[in-house]
């Protein structure tokens, strides 16, 4: 009776164990299509601090951000990224900049906006979590909300997956295309596509 008891015990021990490392395994970057996102507060470049619930109301779209990657700097030493960012930015349109990678500093952020003439803010993200929460994989990894931060679009930036500038004529920019159907109040006929870039410089 005695070792039966022990080992009904032991087993749902054993079962909490393996609920609890699902239910850990779900809230890291476990995002949907059409499904709320994690809030998150983060300091910008300039020690101003954001929150993602103060933009409701707002097409709200996340760059996962490295100064010193390849793939980044293609889309920002030839203004592209800016030229598009400016375009869309508005009354109705946030973008924001979030650097997860371990090293990362407000200064070092305010260093990569002045030489690149980012006037968005580039948010420090340096212990991760905000990285994590996302599932954020790689720089640039673009995600879109919706108005009621629900999930629009997560992705590549264009359909060119290279760090070559002369890549980014002919590309499909797949960022400006989901905030074109946004604004025209359509649905993302392309909500998922698959992210290219350096990974992300998580702490661990």
């Amino acid at each position: 009776m005695r070792k039966t008891l022990l080992a009904s015990v032991a087993m749902l021990a054993v079962a909490a164990m393996v609920f609890t490392q699902i239910a850990a395994k779900a809230k890291v970057g476990d995002l949907a299509i059409g499904k709320a996102v994690p809030d998150f507060t983060l300091e910008d470049q300039n020690g101003k601090t954001v929150h993602l619930a103060d933009l409701k109301g707002k097409i709200v779209v996340l760059e996962w951000f490295n100064e010193g990657c390849p793939f980044v700097q293609k889309h920002y030493s030839t203004g592209h990224m800016n030229t598009v960012a400016s375009k869309y930015t508005g009354d109705d349109v946030v973008w924001l900049a979030i650097n997860s990678s371990s090293f990362a500093t407000n200064a070092s952020n305010l260093k990569a906006a002045k030489d690149w003439n980012i006037n968005r803010p580039i948010l420090n993200d340096a212990s991760g979590e905000v990285g994590k929460a996302y599932g954020a994989k790689n720089t640039p990894h673009m995600f879109i909300l919706n108005k009621d931060q629900t999930l629009a679009y997560r992705g590549a930036i264009d359909s060119k997956a290279s760090a070559d500038t002369g890549d980014l004529d002919g590309a499909t920019n797949y960022v400006a295309k989901a905030l074109d159907e946004l604004k025209a109040g359509q649905p993302v006929s392309q909500p998922e596509t698959k992210p290219y870039g350096c990974s992300v410089k998580y702490a661990d």
